[in-house]
C-alpha cells in the first residue's frame, strides 16, 4: 500500500492515539543519542516495520549516503539507505517511530510527504529528538533543551533547561515538518541533548540516558528505560583519560564555571556575585563552537557513516548479490 512516498506493508495495523517520535540524522544526531534512545523505545516496546520511502534515491545523493555489502548470516546482502518507520502499542498510546535522513533533492516534497503519514494515521503528537555539541563539560549533566507542552513542562520539570535556543543560521528543511504541523494545529515538540564538544564519542550513552530520562517523564514510561551505567563507565574514562592533562583539566574547570553560571538557577539578589571572566581561549573556544551548534560542516555529511540499522532490516530490504 502506498501512502503518498512511502510504501507501507500490509496488512496495515490499525493505531491509536498515536504519538510519533522522530530522530534526523546526520545534522542532529551527535553521539547517535537519537538512535540509541529510538532504538531502545522500539525493543521494549516490540515495534515493527511500518513502512519506508518507495524511491529513496529520489531524495538520497547514495555518493553521500552510501549504499552497503554486508554479509549477514552467510550470504551477502545489499542495502539502500532510506527513512523507515516503525510502529508499536501501547497501553493508552501507539507509537510511530521515525528514522529520517536530511535529504539532498526534493526537501520540500521529501517534507510533505513525513507530514502526509503522520496525518494518515492520525497522530496527535509529534516529538523530534537529537544530539549536538556545545560548550559544556562533561562532569555536569548532560544539558538537556526543547520546546515542550505545558504539560509535558510539568512532568518534566527540573530534567529540560528553560532557556531557549539563541541560534541563528543554517538549519536543516526537516524542521519544515515542524512548520507544517504547527500550521494544522498538532503540537510538535523537540528535545536536544548537548554533549561536550571535547569528547565526541561515537555512542554517547550518558546523553541518550538522559534524553530517555525526559521521555519517561513525559509519557509516563518506565524509568529503568534510562540506564546510565554505560554512560557513568565512558564519562569514568574520560576523567581517567584527563587526570594528567593540566591544560584540559584547566579548560574543564572553566566550562564548569560557565555551564554552572549560565545552566543553574538565579543566585538570589543578595547573593550574587560578579560575572564570571573567561580566559581568551576559553571564549575563542566557545565563540567557534557556538558558530556550529546545530550543524556540522559540509564535510561531515559527507563522511557520515551508514550503519543504523539491524541486520534484520538489512536482509528484509537487501537482495542477494552472490
Amino acid at each position: 500500500m502506498r501512502i503518498g512516498e512511502f510504501e507501507i506493508r500490509e496488512p496495515v495495523p490499525e493505531l491509536r492515539n498515536v504519538r510519533a517520535i522522530a530522530m534526523l540524522r546526520p545534522w542532529v544526531d551527535v553521539g547517535r543519542v537519537g538512535t540509541l534512545v529510538l532504538n531502545r523505545l522500539e525493543r521494549f516496546l516490540g515495534a515493527q516495520e511500518l513502512g519506508r520511502l518507495a524511491t529513496p534515491g529520489k531524495y538520497f545523493d547514495y555518493t553521500r549516503y552510501r549504499p552497503r555489502m554486508r554479509t549477514v548470516q552467510g550470504r551477502r546482502v545489499f542495502t539502500t539507505p532510506n527513512t523507515i518507520v516503525h510502529y508499536a502499542h501501547g497501553d493508552e498510546h501507539d507509537y510511530l517511530f521515525l528514522h529520517i535522513r536530511e535529504p539532498h533533492a526534493f526537501g520540500e516534497d521529501y517534507c510533505e510527504a513525513i507530514v502526509e503519514l503522520l496525518r494518515h494515521f492520525g497522530v496527535s503528537e509529534y516529538c523530534r529528538i537529537g544530539g549536538m555539541y556545545d560548550s559544556v563539560p562533561h562532569t555536569r549533566p548532560v544539558l538537556i533543551t526543547g520546546s515542550l507542552t505545558r504539560e509535558q513542562e510539568r512532568r518534566a520539570s527540573g530534567l529540560v533547561s528553560t532557556r531557549g535556543s539563541t541560534y541563528q543560521g543554517p538549519t536543516s528543511i526537516v524542521n519544515m515538518v515542524h512548520e507544517s504541523l504547527s500550521q494544522e494545529d498538532m503540537p510538535s515538540v523537540s528535545l536536544m541533548a548537548h554533549l561536550p564538544q571535547y569528547v565526541q564519542l561515537d555512542e554517547d550513552h550518558m546523553g541518550a540516558a538522559r534524553l530517555m530520562s525526559v521521555l519517561c517523564a513525559m509519557y509516563d514510561l518506565p524509568d529503568s528505560l534510562a540506564d546510565s551505567s554505560r554512560g557513568e563507565q565512558q564519562y569514568s574514562e574520560i576523567n581517567r583519560a584527563v587526570r594528567n592533562n593540566s591544560e584540559v583539566r584547566t579548560l574543564i574547570q572553566q566550562l564548569e564555571t560557565y555551564y554552572d553560571r549560565t545552566y543553574s538557577p538565579p543566585l538570589e539578589a543578595e547573593e550574587e556575585e560578579e560575572p564570571v571572566s573567561l580566559s581568551p581561549g576559553l571564549e575563542q573556544f566557545l565563540y567557534e563552537v557556538g558558530g556550529r551548534l546545530e550543524e556540522p560542516s559540509e564535510d561531515a555529511v559527507d563522511d557520515y557513516d551508514e550503519d543504523d540499522y539491524d541486520d534484520e532490516d538489512d536482509v528484509e530490504e537487501g537482495r542477494d548479490d552472490s
